[in-house]
């Protein structure tokens, strides 16, 4: 059984079998959103496909956290003397640093919202700072200072120092000088309060027409699931933390604040990344996003990666020569998909074939489509110096199987641009320097080129070396230098053929 299917089955369990689920994930919008934090996304999104496996109807919901105070300036933002003058404010409220979008909430939303899609992962986007300040929350506020003495209790049992019994569940922002820096008093025990901020202004609110006032973090989470009435949501292993983790506390607190059962838990793992250098750390602003990762990998294989890994497992995403066996992997479970190669088992195979149905983006394509090798792209794009048409005219494909070459080709560019080791990288000379009994073996070669297959010229070359009075290792180095000015690069025989031989003659001649 796939995880995916092992959960839907724990879902259907404790939720009952119902026709409709509601399934969730959110992040706060507080800077670059990376690809660790994309892990509970996807991971809602498989869970989602894996239900609608089962004919069930399914409503993803992504809340956008954008109602959160600011707190710390990101390294990697610009106008940080900006940003740090406006700390302490609700994210929304906040000017964009890069001066694209209406706030710097909304510009990191944007950037997400455009990549998930590009992974056809398309949720029901809620942002909080609307919902809150539109009144909607206001009965869940108002529940959770009718029954603050019992939340003081709950959470107080993982506490060292227990509440203050003038410990209030809300926070919210000032109208005045839009910080968090108020105190409450005067509960009504309706939907009137009163608070007083640090700049002096005062003021009485109500909950349903006024809407600067939110509840704190550990009470808003449960809050939210009752009024959304969410079946399944999982979260990082940091909020599990014991004692007290946010979502240890949210569980217990949600049904006797809100009557309401906890959604299914499932606790994921934290993902590395190989390859691109440090930890991730959105504070620090070393951080790789999906969109960085989508400029090496498809889509379909981004998606692979989190259906072929276990949520609870830590994972690395690779970007260093790690890439060119997932890109052979991932074609090998594609193959085994379409029966064109044999799983190692039964199990293999319905674990494959899973993987591979959850990686689709859109809709599975009929017919196997065409695998162009990663590494031998990594040769083709260099060769023909990122021009898409020739590279297309070199493998003879058209419709899909051109569109998937073109994406791949282009992975592979970005790839060796931005990460891959420099002794894959190479660039052509127009003309070699090159002359003497050198340059006559050369053209010997040469003048195989194309006459046969890749063994075939393989074959000629050590022949011509032996009657040229070359060891094979010095004629390759002599050759690589004065045709990419490196002792080594791809392996010369295809290399030779991929250029082509009027190209080599110019070169050489």
């Amino acid at each position: 059984m796939h995880w995916t299917e092992a959960i839907v089955k724990k879902i259907i369990a404790e939720k009952g079998d119902k026709k409709k689920y509601t399934v969730a994930a959110g992040i706060t919008p507080s800077g670059t959103v990376h690809i660790g934090n994309f892990r509970e996304i996807i991971t809602v999104e498989l869970i989602k496909r894996a239900l609608e496996k089962q004919g069930k109807k399914v409503r993803f919901i992504y809340s956008w956290d954008d109602y959160d105070v600011f707190r710390k300036v990101p390294k990697n933002m610009p106008k940080q003397d900006m940003l740090k003058k406006h700390l302490r404010m609700a994210i929304v409220d906040i000017p964009d640093p890069f001066g694209t979008e209406e706030s710097y909430a909304r510009h990191f939303e944007v950037e997400v919202e455009k990549d998930v899609a590009r992974v056809g992962i398309k949720p029901e986007f809620l942002y909080q700072a609307k919902k809150y300040r539109a009144g909607e929350y206001a009965e869940g506020i108002k529940i959770a200072l009718d029954k603050k003495k019992e939340i003081i209790e709950i959470l107080n049992k993982y506490r060292k120092e227990p509440l203050k019994k003038d410990w209030w569940p809300i926070t919210g922002f000032c109208v005045e000088c839009k910080k968090d820096t108020i105190k409450f008093s005067d509960y009504d025990g309706k939907y009137g309060l009163k608070y007083k901020c640090d700049c002096g202004f005062e003021k009485k609110v109500d909950l349903k027409k006024d809407g600067e006032i939110s509840l704190l973090w550990r009470i808003d989470w449960p809050m939210r699931w009752d009024f959304e009435k969410v079946d399944f949501e999982p979260a990082g292993k940091e909020h599990y933390t014991i004692p007290g983790g946010s979502r240890i506390t949210a569980n217990e607190t949600v049904k006797p604040i809100y009557d309401f059962e906890h959604p299914v838990d499932l606790k994921y793992d934290f993902l590395s990344i190989k390859g691109a250098g440090g930890k991730i750390s959105s504070s620090l602003g070393n951080v790789i996003t999906l969109k960085d990762s989508l400029e090496v990998y498809e889509p379909e294989i981004v998606r692979w990666l989190f259906a072929g890994s276990r949520p609870n497992k830590e994972f690395s995403i690779s970007f260093d020569t790690d890439v060119l066996k997932i890109y052979e992997d991932f074609d090998k479970c594609e193959r085994i998909y379409y029966g064109k190669q044999d799983a190692k088992n039964e199990k293999d195979l319905e674990n494959q074939k899973v993987s591979y149905e959850l990686s689709v983006v859109d809709k599975i394509p009929k017919n196997l489509l065409f695998q162009p090798s990663f590494r031998h792209l990594t040769t083709n794009v260099q060769v023909y110096e990122g021009d898409m048409d020739k590279i297309v005219n070199e493998y003879g494909v058209k419709g899909k199987d051109a569109e998937r070459l073109k994406v791949r080709a282009g992975c592979a560019m970005n790839w060796l641009e931005k990460y891959a080791p420099e002794e894959m990288k190479f660039k052509i000379v127009s003309k070699a320097k090159i002359s003497g009994k050198d340059k006559e073996t050369i053209l010997k070669v040469i003048e195989k080129v194309g006459k046969g297959s890749d063994k075939e010229l393989h074959e000629e070359i050590y022949t011509i070396c032996k009657e040229s009075g070359y060891e094979p290792k010095d004629f390759f180095k002599m050759f690589y230098n004065a045709l990419v000015k490196k002792d080594k690069g791809p392996r010369l025989a295809s290399f030779l053929l991929t250029i082509g031989k009027v190209r080599l003659v110019k070169i050489f001649s």
